[in-house]
């Protein structure tokens, strides 16, 4: 064995020894009591599922129109003069400016097990998403939002009407 052989092991057991003592200064108290026998603390129970957040689940265009055909309910965020200058046909109005006055009929008229898809001005819109939060914790249940929006949808050729909420 060479010199320079010779003078890499001993460079390695030197770094592999102060790796050992660094690691042991650090964590000698979990050796300790590691050695005696203690348990290690244990991981927080997992929350209940009442206390998770829950976000409205994203959705595409091609889910949307297969959603709409099983009964969805489409939601527009965007303010009402945005929805009276065209919005989605058979979509619903219920503005996230709006939304603490309209919330309660909101809720009187539409069934929370029913699917709601909440769409606005598309891509970079925060509007949907925040609506659709605020509808999961007021206990709808399958709240989801196309991020497309209107835009997607009327560049598409799709249906819009126009109108009053």
């Amino acid at each position: 064995m060479t010199w320079k052989y010779k003078r890499i092991i001993i460079e390695a057991v030197v770094i592999f020894c102060l790796g050992v003592v660094v690691g042991l200064s650090v964590n000698h108290r979990m050796v300790i009591d590691a050695f005696a026998g203690k348990v290690a603390s244990k991981a927080a129970p997992p929350a209940d599922s009442a206390s998770v957040a829950q976000y409205p689940v994203p959705t595409f265009l091609e889910e949307v129109l297969a959603e709409r055909e099983e009964g969805a309910l489409l939601v527009d965020a965007r303010v009402g003069e945005l929805y009276r200058e065209g919005h989605i046909a058979g979509a619903v109005s219920l503005p996230l400016a709006d939304y603490e006055t309209q919330l309660e009929q909101f809720k009187q008229d539409i069934d929370p097990d029913r699917t709601l898809i909440l769409y606005c001005s598309g891509y970079g819109c925060p509007d949907s998403f925040d609506l659709g939060q605020v509808l999961l914790e007021e206990g709808f249940r399958d709240v989801r939002v196309y991020e497309g929006g209107m835009p997607e949808w009327r560049d598409q050729g799709l249906p819009v009407e126009k109108g009053a909420p």
